[in-house]
């Protein structure tokens, strides 16, 4: 599998024509690369390509995309050098069941989305070769078809190959993505990378999308304060039981971070106030999975996946 290393544009494909899909669309589109869209809602790609992607807040573009399909199948035969992933982690299942028969080889698949072990949906239906995984540090929402909301943007982000072969495939393609204004970074350290970022998503997201409050005003109140930082700390445990080194230094980082969030709503509290699932198993799901691995209690955690796992049954059920 390789990639020219030329300076040539290449061909980018996307599934998912959400407010993250629609980002890198816009940015590779913007930077001169062939960007084929993939989604099945037809209303989201024919607004990409008629009207073109509109990201507002801390990046801002206008950007139309010329090729879209509605089947993965069309993005295959299309014959893309490298593919993302941009839908939500609770969708991966279907999306690498789908693409299991209708892979062609030498074609780049990257992981692009929140959570603990993305790749690995991936990886267990194609093989480790093809597959990468990213972290990417962003806050997006989407307002409408193709028009997104982008209220932070604190580059750099990250991929790493899960096959070492594929290293300096890797490489090129950050530089694609920093060349278009998405600075990105290859990393061989891409696990603990993703361990920083979801020990913040599980203790942040599942408490805003179960009570309806912003990140400001969960950490601006002592109650639900109180939630958030046993979370984090029960991460920490569970990253630690599995020698996952995240950094000694690293809670009073997290906790200062998450005091700046401003009044961004998660994306878990998003997913609800649309009646969504949302990637509760992906996130806080995931450090109860790893804490029996490493026989750490994580009552806060369970009890987390519990309460976001009923009120989508409560959604659920009243559709």
């Amino acid at each position: 599998m390789s990639i020219s290393k030329s300076n040539r544009t290449r061909h980018y494909g996307i599934i998912g024509a959400g407010p993250v899909g629609c980002i890198v669309a816009a940015f590779l589109a913007r930077g001169g690369h062939k960007v084929t869209l993939c989604d099945i809602v037809p209303e989201l790609i024919d607004t990409a390509r008629e009207r073109g992607i509109i990201i507002e807040g801390a990046e801002n573009l206008d950007q139309k995309i010329s090729d879209t399909c509605s089947q993965m199948e069309d993005l295959m035969e299309a014959g893309p050098d490298a593919v993302f992933i941009c839908v939500k982690a609770q969708a991966l299942p279907l999306i690498a069941s789908a693409l299991g028969d209708i892979y062609r080889a030498g074609i780049a698949i990257i992981s692009w989305q929140n959570g603990i072990d993305t790749e690995y949906e991936i990886a267990n239906v194609l093989g480790k070769k093809p597959v990468m995984r990213a972290v990417v540090n962003w806050g997006c929402g989407l307002i409408g078809p193709a028009h997104v909301t982008m209220p932070f943007h604190h580059p750099p982000h990250y991929i790493q190959e899960l096959d070492p072969l594929n290293r300096e495939l890797a490489v090129l393609i950050a530089k694609d993505l920093t060349a278009c204004g998405l600075h990105t970074e290859h990393t061989d350290q891409i696990v603990p990378m993703v361990w920083r970022k979801t020990v913040m998503n599980a203790s942040m997201n599942p408490v805003c999308a179960a009570t309806g409050l912003t990140m400001a005003q969960a950490m601006g109140d002592p109650m639900t304060f109180g939630v958030v930082d046993a979370l984090l700390k029960e991460c920490l445990s569970v990253a630690r039981g599995n020698e996952i080194l995240l950094g000694w230094d690293y809670y009073q980082n997290a906790v200062e971070y998450l005091k700046h969030a401003g009044g961004h709503k998660p994306s878990m509290l998003m997913d609800i106030e649309a009646s969504r699932r949302t990637e509760i198993d992906y996130i806080n799901g995931k450090f109860v999975e790893y804490g029996q691995r490493a026989g750490v209690q994580t009552p806060y955690n369970s009890t987390m996946r519990s309460l976001i796992k009923g009120i989508e049954f409560c959604m659920e059920a009243k559709k």
